[in-house]
């Protein structure tokens, strides 16, 4: 088995070096589960980064991650587009209350139930009705993940799609329910999320990633479109229990949803950004809809509580057919946890939240003795 452990420089006295040696355990562990082939953890604890590659990225081929791999991080995606609409809303380009339609051209008579809206507030938090994908039948596909055939059907799907396709189909969807009522989860919502930001800032949506995150965040090299130099540089990936390796997830039309490429000390500063909790961070974190005591969304943030060991936390999962990936942002201990493997099945975010799991318990412990 190769490894790679890579960490940075202490920034206080609390003991690191025991800390390293949880991430390398829990970093072990996770890749002995079957299928997993490697894992990149970023944690960043009180000031502390820690950097940790194991595995193999291809089977039967040694060959390590790097801090220099790209990662598709999938739905993680979502949270820096939150972070942009944010910004937005404390620059006063636009209020949560907006009614879509005014960032639409031509009519869109479907985007509302009986007379109300959908709302720019509706799709941060999932509750536009809007479906998970469009087109349409790309949830037909998705509803059953691990089929071996998935990835093909997807590429199909989505080969030549671009935004006046996905606007065609925005004109067929149908609204069923008052929106801001019930969680229904929407990639379609955070594309058109992408959509109103460009409208608003009158640029390309990865300019306005890309700028913001540089220069509020020294995240210089996100990405949603590799160049033909960078490709190669983007993490090989397995669908389910498939042994050939998968080809990269398709081009959405802005790729706000699902496309952002990332390397991991790339995470590790966007752990340090949310953790340094600013105005845009805090109005990110903010809750737009309750929907019980433990379960509350922000800008697409999930926001848990009711575990008194991990206090209110931030979290998000993202997955694509060759990969998958966590975010914890846990204020209670300072503490941003950022896990991806190169595998993607019915099990493996177990895995991931058992081995985040693991950790939270050690620090906790660690604050405990301390204390």
């Amino acid at each position: 088995m190769s490894t790679a452990l890579l960490s940075a420089g202490c920034k206080n006295n609390a003991p690191t070096k025991d800390l390293g040696a949880d991430i390398d355990e829990v970093a072990a562990t996770l890749i002995e589960q079957p299928l997993l082939h490697s894992t990149s953890i970023a944690v960043v604890y009180r000031g502390q980064e820690f950097i940790r590659h194991r595995g193999n990225m291809e089977t039967g081929r040694p060959g390590v991650p790097t801090d220099a791999t790209r990662y598709e991080i999938g739905s993680l995606s979502k949270t820096l587009a939150g972070t942009l609409m944010a910004n937005a809303v404390l620059e006063r380009r636009l209020s949560l209350d907006d009614d879509v339609r005014m960032y639409l051209q031509g009519d869109y008579p479907n985007l509302q139930y009986k007379g109300d809206p959908i709302r720019i507030r509706h799709l941060l938090s999932h509750t536009s009705g809007l479906p998970n994908m469009l087109p349409e039948r790309a949830n037909t596909v998705l509803a059953d993940f691990t089929d071996k055939h998935t990835p093909g059907e997807l590429n199909g799907i989505y080969a030549g799609y671009g935004k006046a396709d996905f606007f065609k189909d925005l004109h067929a969807v149908e609204i069923h329910q008052a929106p801001g009522k019930d969680y229904a989860y929407s990639s379609t919502g955070t594309e058109l999320v992408a959509h109103i930001l460009e409208t608003v800032y009158k640029s390309d949506y990865e300019s306005l990633l890309r700028g913001f995150f540089r220069d509020s965040a020294a995240m210089a090299d996100l990405k949603i479109k590799l160049s033909d130099a960078e490709a190669p540089q983007l993490a090989i990936g397995y669908h389910s229990n498939n042994p050939v390796p998968t080809t990269p997830m398709p081009q959405l039309p802005w790729g706000a949803s699902g496309n952002v490429k990332a390397t991991v000390p790339e995470m590790v500063k966007y752990l340090e950004f949310q953790l340094a909790d600013d105005s845009v961070v805090q109005e990110s974190h903010r809750t737009l809809v309750e929907f019980d005591s433990e379960f509350s969304i922000g800008y697409f943030w999930n926001i848990i509580a009711g575990d008194r060991s991990k206090g209110t936390y931030y979290a998000h999962h993202g997955g694509v057919p060759r990969s998958q990936c966590y975010i914890y942002i846990l204020p209670k201990y300072d503490l941003g946890i950022f896990v991806i493997t190169n595998q993607s099945g019915d099990q493996t975010a177990h895995a991931m939240e058992a081995a985040i799991d693991t950790l939270v318990e050690r620090i906790a412990a660690r604050e405990k003795a301390l204390n």
